[in-house]
């Protein structure tokens, strides 16, 4: 039975196993089980030939931006009004084969844009390209879900599913949990606050599913099972992501309306142009980037000893003494 065969299996144990205090130390080990897999699954080939063309693209400007969604539901067209960037757009599906990078210059910050491959469903399992989009998803600083409003919550949640199942967290603080391996001593476990989704016992099961019998952990707030998982995996990756809503002319105003309610959600119109200063501003806000302006040195005296003048003040009081000739 291969690797995917055993995801399977195992995913279909979980979701037939219901959910209560009698089960919880088996769905545990079936989690710890699970998360693996997909690690091996995720592990490079031995048989595999380089970098897949288009990919390979450098991090520059101030922040990175990775556009990820199905194809054809405008992330091309996207970029192409954000930056000065021409990506090819066309009413088929899979136009852009490759990564394509833009810059978005805003409030004097460089904004790396790469508009991403579409993915399809099981591109965690490496169709259609799905491990180089994400390889690359990985490296950004904020995650653009584009997603189309004609067809509701399904592509989101989908690619949710996608993006958790190789480690990328959406919107997700990193557990604050202590976690580190000894040589000796058994294991060590400790909490500051009340638990009531993880026990002593079901954290020694889960570790010694990864063969670790001596390690220190403490918990510092009231994890689940799936946050320590990760906390042992430790290649996580926890980043902001937007979820934007395009083609909203093509739908009702109530359900445009709702989808503005959904959190982290922004609506656009790539086609019509609608609402896309509200995306920048959002962005800029999820990037949490600080603009830090300077003055020159002497400019900044002159007006010192300016007003020291206008209000008969001692030199001194703004520490060493100007220039002579400038004081002249």
């Amino acid at each position: 039975m291969g690797i995917l065969e055993k995801i399977s299996e195992i995913e279909k144990e979980i979701a037939r196993t219901q959910k209560n205090k009698a089960t919880e130390y088996h769905l545990g080990l079936l989690k710890a089980k699970l998360a693996k897999y997909r690690a091996q699954l995720l592990e490079p080939t031995k048989s595999a030939t380089g970098k897949g063309d288009g990919f390979d693209v450098m991090k520059s400007g101030d922040a990175r931006v990775a556009l990820i969604g199905f194809p054809s539901v405008g992330k091309s067209t996207f970029l192409s009004l954000m930056t000065s960037t021409a990506s090819e757009a066309a009413s088929y599906e899979f136009t852009t084969l490759t990564c394509i990078p833009g810059v978005i210059e805003y409030k004097g910050a460089n904004i790396q844009l790469l508009d991403l491959p579409g993915i399809i469903e099981g591109a965690a399992q490496g169709k259609g390209r799905g491990r180089q989009v994400i390889a690359v998803a990985r490296t950004s600083d904020v995650v653009i879900m584009m997603l189309d409003a004609t067809k509701g919550e399904v592509q989101r949640s989908l690619l949710e599913k996608e993006l958790e199942s190789v480690g990328i967290r959406l919107n997700k603080n990193k557990p604050n949990i202590y976690f580190k391996p000894k040589k000796g001593g058994g294991i060590s476990f400790n909490s500051t606050v009340p638990l009531t989704q993880c026990s002593e016992k079901l954290v020694q099961l889960i570790l010694h599913e990864y063969k670790m019998f001596n390690a220190e952990v403490l918990f510092r707030e009231d994890c689940s099972p799936d946050d320590f998982i990760d906390v042992i995996v430790g290649n996580r990756v926890y980043m902001p992501c937007l979820y934007v809503y395009n083609k909203i002319d093509q739908i009702s105003m109530e359900e445009v309306d709702r989808l503005a309610r959904q959190p982290h959600g922004v609506v656009i119109s790539c086609g019509m142009k609608l609402n896309l200063d509200y995306l920048l501003e959002m962005l800029w806000e999820y990037l949490a980037l600080t603009c830090i302006y300077t003055k020159s040195e002497g400019r900044d005296r002159t007006f010192q000893m300016q007003l020291s003048s206008e209000r008969g003040l001692p030199w001194n009081m703004w520490g060493p003494a100007p220039n002579t000739a400038l004081r002249e």
